[in-house]
């Protein structure tokens, strides 16, 4: 079965490279030189994995990530001659799978290309359309194996844990409230001023690095419960 790579950057010497290099290793390549081509692409194409440049002659590499995650789940490398965190952070929150700084090793490009596809591959052999894995903005939770993954980073939760962040995943844009998270996930009746589920809100947050103000994932809305957006 062929795999389908999209690469898109508009510098030519830089999209003949990676294509070059990934064509040695057997995989099909569809090269672009802008956004809205590459969209093109993407409708028409079953593509496996995309490469795509921050900075682009009309859509950034961001906005053509964004777009890619509204429908699709395959894995997206984003390659940027920056290298502030910032950056990073903006990609990996809007769905990028990993980060190359350009000027790259070519051998180091296809080895994180193959390593997302093993990971693409290794998540779509679980049946999803039986809900047993969740996968967006870089996390990754799968019900049937007790896994978690962050930003291609594994998570080490308690089984509580991990119960209590697959009910925000599986309800996610709801509110859920802290007495059905702790009678969801403990099967226990809920008393008054029980702060159980806060103190394993609190540390779900600190395994997964989330500030404590204004945090990427686990927000709280104040008399309410907890979301993930």
């Amino acid at each position: 079965m062929e795999t389908h790579i999209l690469v898109v950057d508009d510098e030519p010497e830089i999209a003949d490279l990676v294509e070059v290099y990934l064509q040695s290793e057997g995989f099909t390549i569809h090269k672009c030189g802008s956004g809205t081509a590459a969209l093109e692409v993407v409708r028409s194409v079953p593509l496996d994995l995309a490469i795509l440049d921050v900075m682009l002659p009309d859509i950034s590499g961001f906005t053509l990530c964004s777009e890619i995650r509204k429908e699709h789940h395959f894995p997206v490398l984003m390659l940027t001659a920056k290298v502030e965190d910032s950056d990073k952070i903006t990609g990996l929150t809007i769905g990028a799978d990993d980060y190359i700084t350009k000027p790259f090793n070519p051998l180091e490009l296809i080895a994180r290309v193959k390593a997302q596809l093993r990971r693409y591959t290794r998540y779509n052999e679980t049946d999803k359309s039986a809900g047993e894995v969740i996968d967006f903005n870089g996390l990754v939770i799968n019900r049937s194996t007790h896994e978690c993954w962050l930003y291609d980073q594994p998570l080490v939760l308690t089984p509580i844990e991990f119960d209590i962040l697959w009910m925000l995943c599986e309800n996610r844009g709801q509110v859920i409230s802290a007495e059905k998270l702790f009678e969801s996930v403990w099967k226990e009746k809920y008393l008054d001023r029980n702060n159980t589920v806060m103190v394993h809100i609190r540390r779900l947050r600190e395994k997964m690095g989330e500030p404590s103000r204004n945090p990427r994932f686990i927000k709280t809305v104040w008399g309410v419960g907890y979301k993930i957006d």
